[in-house]
């Protein structure tokens, strides 16, 4: 029965240094949670060490799929369990660690009573260690950008460390997300909030991961502009602009487009 429980959705490629620990460390809590780890056929064999662990742990699921698709296409399949599988709450959590399971708690007992909670490093006791500085700036000058040209009030946009209500991913149907990589996060928030749906934040300490390589690229952060600029002026021809991105070079392009849609947008709002 999963009426009463959550699901954490683990989205994983080449986890297998972290993976055996989390779902133990998850499932050690004293929180009604199951957990569905998605690996994309990883080559360091964490689909392989997530099977094995399931004659240990019968509230482990695992989604295998056939390559690397993206953590967009990863959330989106792990909502879709959640739904089918009729859990009221998923929570969505980096698979490194750097997302601690010990406020797992705290975020399912919030979304009880909010439509999406965040694991939030912008809110107050909040933070992050082990971050570079240029780190720091990207994040801080993302989650600020998101702020100001989307008009959303939570202040950490970008957190993958989330639980949604099962009502509120009904309303807002991830399926038509457009957007991929971490830039989905951003969307995910728009639209939830849109929606005039409550949203509530508690504060986390992000830990730079331990093991293991970072996901995170420059591609990422030019996605996140195209896509706010692409939320906030959706008469923009944005298909053309981004078959013109993947012609002339994804990130330079992307860039371009996205920095000059906000620009735009911070113009007209000037003039008001």
């Amino acid at each position: 029965m999963t009426q009463n429980r959550a699901l954490v959705v683990l989205p994983c490629y080449n986890e297998r240094e972290n993976i055996e620990r989390l779902v133990g460390e998850i499932l050690a809590l004293n929180t009604p949670v199951d957990v569905l780890v998605i690996d994309d056929n990883s080559p360091d064999g964490t689909g392989k060490v997530a099977e094995a662990m399931r004659q240990r742990y019968p509230e482990l699921h695992v989604l295998h799929r056939p390559g690397k698709l993206g953590l967009g296409t990863a959330y989106r399949a792990g909502f879709r369990y959640a739904l089918d599988h009729g859990y009221e709450q998923v929570i969505t959590m980096d698979a490194d660690f750097s997302h601690q399971p010990r406020y797992l708690p705290e975020l399912v007992s919030t979304g009880r009573e909010a439509d999406l909670v965040i694991g939030s490093r912008y809110t107050k006791g909040g933070g992050a260690t082990g971050w570079p500085l240029r780190r720091k700036i990207v994040s801080g000058t993302a989650n600020r950008l998101a702020r100001v040209v989307l008009g959303v009030t939570a202040r950490d946009c970008t957190s993958g460390y989330r639980c949604y209500k099962r009502a509120a991913l009904i309303a807002i149907n991830p399926d038509t997300v457009l957007s991929s990589g971490y830039s989905f996060l951003v969307e995910m928030l728009y639209r939830v909030e849109s929606a005039g749906l409550v949203v509530r934040e508690v504060p986390i300490i992000f830990v730079d991961r331990q093991a293991g390589k970072s996901k995170i690229n420059r591609i990422e952060v030019y996605k996140t502009l195209y896509t706010l600029g692409r939320l906030r002026l959706p008469w923009l021809p944005w298909q053309v602009l981004g078959g013109l991105g993947q012609h002339l070079g994804e990130g330079s392009a992307v860039a371009v487009v996205g920095v000059m849609a906000a620009s735009l947008w911070l113009l007209l709002r000037r003039k008001r």
